[in-house]
């Protein structure tokens, strides 16, 4: 459900900086913009991050919000511009430091171990996909945002939309395909 920020007395509100209502926008929107950035690839420390610094850029922008419009494909192009800052500068910096070896977990049940390599599969393969794909399937597929606020969104014709959404699953379907194929073969 997408929240538009219409209401005067809310928009009013936040341009003056009242914190409680800027809490209910965060508190509205702050699990998407989260969920965004976990489906785009970003760890959970560093989804944390991100998430607030979308936050504090929108409370530093609200002025320059136009209410009339949804609020969320703004949210969203905040998200996407400080994800793509943070991904450039992060190949900048020197090799990761290596923490040591991973601490051993309790051995977990088949079914819970099946649906986690699943999920890791499936972000592997969103993973595998050029930036722009990504984002407009992760939006269609998994936030189930509308054709037209994705183009909105990214500023982008709306059939260029549709065309990335289109050699996005066919380019996960062949990773699919790929990888049945491997298991096949391993067995």
């Amino acid at each position: 459900m997408s929240v538009r920020f219409t209401t005067p007395v809310i928009a009013h509100a936040c341009a003056n900086g009242e914190e409680s209502d800027f809490v209910a926008v965060f508190r509205t929107h702050g699990p998407y913009v989260w969920r965004l950035l976990r489906r785009l690839g970003v760890d959970r420390d560093t989804a944390d991050d991100l998430c607030q610094e979308v936050f504090v850029i929108l409370h530093r922008r609200w002025s320059d919000i136009d209410r009339t419009r949804p609020l969320r494909p703004w949210i969203y192009g905040v998200t996407v511009r400080l994800l793509s800052d943070h991904r450039r500068l992060r190949r900048h910096r020197d090799a990761r430091i290596d923490c040591g070896p991973a601490i051993s977990q309790a051995p977990m049940q088949l079914e819970t171990i099946e649906r986690r390599q699943a999920r890791d599969l499936l972000e592997e393969a969103i993973m595998r996909l050029d930036e722009a794909k990504q984002t407009v399937f992760v939006l269609y597929e998994l936030e189930e945002m509308s054709m037209p606020e994705i183009a909105e969104a990214l500023s982008c014709p709306l059939q260029t939309a549709y065309s990335r959404l289109h050699a996005a699953r066919k380019e996960l379907k062949a990773f699919f395909m790929r990888h049945g194929a491997r298991r096949e073969t391993c067995t």
